[in-house]
């Protein structure tokens, strides 16, 4: 039995048996390719080990909507915004970019997405150039970037540093919207500069924490 709290949950997975247990930086753990990902959606990411063998991580908010049924989007009231506010999420987990898409449409909110650290980095990169082009402000664009804590590619602490580092996104906030609750990892979001941490998944307590953001 492995215990493992995840989403404000303690949980117990029944395993057969640890084969071992290893540490990787998250730019060693890659996107699946498609065949994979396409096995129920429960393959969010491969890893590659010395001699070639492959690990798969497993999607485990999709086994938990499986189990136990999606969080419902409910009595969220919209956002005071302009019609045309957009906001950008990364997530790499299909269950999770479905809810924070339902949170964003209640809002009122347009929406873009990545499905990890690298690819968002890549398209903010591209948003924030064209908008340089244009001689608009990057946060005429994006009003708000949401990221995941765990991804393949870039991890979201990565990924929120270099938004933070890039003069271009000053004034955009960033919220981490993990699975990881504990005090730990919401300090380590802090430090490395989020406006907001917010625990998966609560769509009342996201989209409270989003509203006052992309309202000021």
């Amino acid at each position: 039995m492995m215990v493992a709290e995840y989403s404000k949950r303690t949980l117990g997975f029944l395993v057969h048996e640890v084969d071992r247990i290893i540490r990787v930086d998250w730019d060693r753990v890659k996107a699946p390719e498609s065949v994979l990902s396409a096995n129920h959606g429960l393959i969010t990411a491969v890893i590659e080990l010395e001699g070639g063998g492959l690990v798969s991580i497993l999607d485990v908010e999709q086994i938990l909507a499986n189990a136990f049924g999606e969080a419902l989007v409910v009595d969220i009231l919209p956002a005071q915004v302009d019609p045309d506010t957009s906001v950008f999420f990364v997530d790499d987990s299909v269950v999770a970019r479905r809810k924070i898409s339902e949170v964003l449409d209640k809002l009122g909110v347009r929406h873009k997405h990545a499905t990890n650290g690298m690819e968002a980095w890549t398209r903010l990169q591209g948003l924030a150039a064209h908008a340089s082009q244009m001689g608009r402000n990057i946060r005429d664009d994006v009003r708000l970037i949401l990221v995941d804590a765990e991804m393949p590619e870039m991890d979201g602490y990565v990924l929120t540093k270099n938004i933070k580092s890039d003069p271009r996104f000053d004034g955009v906030p960033v919220v981490m919207h993990s699975s990881l609750s504990s005090e730990a990892n919401r300090a380590m979001g802090k430090s490395v500069g989020v406006d907001a941490y917010v625990a998966k998944f609560d769509a009342e307590a996201l989209a409270d924490t989003l509203r006052p953001l992309i309202e000021r």
